[in-house]
């Protein structure tokens, strides 16, 4: 091999290397694959882009409790300190003295009150008698239809249809409820497809005007209210207001007072008063609202603020939160108002109708 041929040689060792056609032909331009040059640092990028496989289905969303699913769980409580407790008693079978001895104790310690009591326990002695009951579930059942034949006659539904405006009175004592069941009621008439408009008469707590301001808001109605002033001139300048603009229902609210409060119930009853004044026919129904957890003390509480103003009907709240449900029973022998309206719960929807039959379904179940 002759000296140029060793240096030919040892120069082609450092060109690239080309096919024979490549001569003759320009070698094209190579497209890459984004598929198979994708970088694996940006791989998520794609990942997420992707659409989810088409037998993917979304969860079915869980539907809301009925109501008397709510009812039930706000009277667990109640349940406890009363359901459970008469299985234990039942579980002999039968109705003797022994029996009835336990059953009242455990009705009485239940806020039932003596006269209601008195009453269940008679009706249980004649059901047994004349059913021959010789088994628990029978007991309980003779029990459940003692305690419905007694609170039936407070199922007595609200008609606001009989006038327009429909003046709504409510009042109570500190802390029933008050300004919360206004809201409440006020998306419960809506939803009736009526129209509403708020009051605010308790002028001496400002917080109770800012929070009846703050439901009127939720619910998209109007609040007639005042910086501070009579209360009872408030409530005449909302009724004026309503008639002007074809309101369906007044909700007029009132500042909490106790019974004792001799003065503030006199107070109330000049509210009363002058509402005639503004509409001859109103109020067309006044609601006392009571906590259910002040048990017997409710009592007092229908007896006096009827005598003052003449309650037509009454919503029990807070039932959720107590374990003397059992008062609404002594309601019904001894100031037998109707039960208009009864809550379990804080949310917007958990002030309803009251119905005897879900009201001790929920507490025997």
């Amino acid at each position: 091999m002759t000296e140029s041929d060793t240096r030919t040689r040892h120069l082609n060792r450092f060109r690239p290397r080309r096919s024979p056609a490549s001569d003759s032909a320009t070698t094209p331009a190579i497209t890459p694959d984004p598929q198979r040059h994708q970088s694996p640092m940006f791989g998520f990028l794609k990942k997420s882009a992707e659409p989810a496989p088409d037998d993917a289905t979304p969860a079915a969303p869980t539907p809301a409790p009925s109501w008397r699913e709510r009812l039930k769980a706000g009277l667990a409580r109640t349940r406890a300190q009363l359901g459970g407790k008469l299985k234990s008693i039942f579980s002999r079978g039968k109705v003797d003295e022994e029996l009835l001895e336990e059953l009242e104790s455990l009705l009485l310690t239940s806020d039932v009150g003596l006269d209601a009591t008195e009453y269940l326990l008679d009706e249980l002695k004649a059901r047994s008698r004349r059913d021959r009951i010789d088994t628990p579930e029978g007991i309980q059942e003779a029990l459940a239809g003692a305690l419905h034949d007694l609170l039936l006659p407070l199922e007595q539904p609200l008609d606001v249809s009989a006038h327009r405006p429909f003046i709504i009175m409510i009042a109570g004592v500190n802390g029933a409820g008050k300004t919360t069941s206004i809201g409440k009621l006020a998306k419960h008439f809506q939803a009736q497809g009526r129209s509403v408009l708020l009051a605010a008469g308790d002028t001496f707590r400002a917080a109770a005007r800012e929070q009846l301001q703050a439901w009127g808001e939720r619910n998209g109605v109007t609040v007639i209210a005042q910086e501070a002033g009579d209360p009872a001139a408030v409530i005449f300048d909302a009724i004026s207001a309503a008639r002007a603009r074809g309101i369906d229902v007044v909700l007029a609210d009132t500042a909490g007072r106790l019974p004792t409060q001799l003065h503030l119930m006199e107070e109330i009853a000049k509210v009363r008063r002058v509402i005639q004044k503004a509409d001859p026919s109103g109020p067309h129904e006044t609601l006392l609202v009571l906590d259910a957890n002040f048990g017997q003390n409710a009592l007092a509480q229908v007896k006096a603020f009827d005598k003052a103003i003449g309650v037509t009907g009454l919503v029990v709240t807070k039932l959720d939160g107590t374990a003397k449900g059992g008062v609404i029973a002594a309601i019904a022998r001894q100031c037998p108002k109707p039960i208009r309206y009864v809550g379990v719960g804080e949310g917007i929807d958990d002030l309803r109708p009251f119905v005897a039959r879900d009201f001790v379904d929920a507490l025997f179940e």
